[in-house]
């Protein structure tokens, strides 16, 4: 056990809490409250945020709207684009308001901001203002960091709708923001999100009842086709399951008032999201994909992707899986290690970051 993992275990889990939030206090603070002069984009759930968040990027930059995004693979600054290199997709408090003041500072109008169970039980939330709350999904994930408890990991996400629902209204610009909940309709839990109150409440999925359907789905050679009612999309990601993260932008575009067409050109413009289906094409004669799933639900939606893609050149699936240490998610590294034998031809098995734990007994795990 680690010197710093000593120590937490030593000081009383409220006195942390405390800590966390008198940091974000004094981090919102200090850098003047930056996203009272946003437009503040949520996205929460277990998977597919950074990919909606980064379509949400791409529809409101096509709209005309200059936009910042703090997300797990990425961090956007208008046009300008770093990887995120802090290892958390909600960085440290005086970072994460330090970020978002730069976004006000270099005029941008709305701020899309990937907001994490762990981040909001650490209050890194606490100080950001938001206006319109994403709900993507909710299946079993983290659950040590929430005393193993599934309906815990559920009220942190809700957090973020708490505090969409008690934060100030704004006015930028003379205009009074409205606060909006968009939820996944196929979703579940999609009620408990949509319970909070709200100006405005939207949803989105492939069911009967969606305000934002999309149907008509069909793989390209590049990405993936659909329909959300009479308009059609396009977007050059691979993988159906894309489809529920390209339609949250969708949404927010036509709340925007940003016409079909540059809704349809931003959705296409958006080619590459580190780590979501990115292909890597050095001139090699074989096919390489990156992605970032790291649960049951997107290990299995991206094998079938890449079963569909080996069908057509009947070529063997090759999955290189690894799992980080630290004490996060044990359970799942068994998991995982069957849906790759059962999905892949060969299975190369590693780890990610093995922190305090031994990396031979992760592989094992796996």
């Amino acid at each position: 056990m680690s010197f710093k993992s000593r120590i937490k275990k030593l000081i009383p889990e409220r006195l942390v809490s405390y800590y966390h939030l008198a940091t974000a206090a004094a981090a919102g603070f200090y850098y003047g409250r930056p996203s009272k002069e946003m437009i503040v984009i949520g996205v929460t759930g277990t998977k597919g945020k950074t990919s909606a968040a980064n379509f949400i990027w791409s529809v409101l930059t096509a709209g005309g709207h200059k936009t910042g995004l703090v997300g797990t693979a990425n961090i956007r600054i208008g046009e300008r684009e770093s990887l995120n290199r802090y290892h958390m997709t909600m960085p440290g408090r005086f970072i994460l308001q330090g970020l978002l003041r730069q976004m006000a500072d270099a005029g941008c109008e709305y701020c899309v901001v990937e907001t994490t169970s762990e981040g909001i039980k650490q209050w890194r939330h606490f100080g950001i203002f938001y206006d319109i709350a994403v709900f993507t999904n909710l299946t079993p994930e983290h659950l040590q960091a929430h005393g193993g408890s599934f309906e815990k990991y559920k009220e942190a996400k809700g957090e973020m709708f708490k505090a969409l629902s008690n934060g100030a209204r704004k006015t930028i610009s003379g205009k009074e923001i409205k606060k909006i909940i968009i939820a996944n309709y196929d979703d579940f839990h999609k009620e408990y999100f949509l319970a909070f109150p709200a100006d405005k409440k939207i949803t989105f999925g492939t069911g009967e009842g969606a305000d934002f359907r999309a149907d008509k789905i069909r793989n390209t050679k590049d990405g993936l086709e659909f329909f959300a009612g009479p308009e059609p999309y396009e977007i050059n990601i691979l993988g159906k399951f894309n489809v529920y993260n390209a339609l949250p932008a969708v949404v927010i575009g036509s709340e925007a008032d940003i016409a079909a067409g540059k809704i349809r050109e931003g959705l296409k413009n958006l080619v590459v999201i580190p780590g979501r289906m990115e292909k890597i094409d050095e001139g090699q004669n074989f096919t390489v994909f990156v992605d970032y799933a790291h649960e049951k639900e997107g290990m299995t939606a991206v094998l079938q992707t890449a079963r569909e893609i080996a069908a057509e050149s009947g070529r063997n699936i090759i999955v290189l899986l690894g799992a980080e240490g630290g004490g996060r998610d044990k359970a799942k590294r068994p998991v995982l290690g069957e849906i790759a034998a059962k999905g892949a031809d060969f299975v190369v098995v590693s780890n990610v970051d093995p922190y305090e734990d031994d990396p031979k007994e992760i592989c094992e795990d796996i």
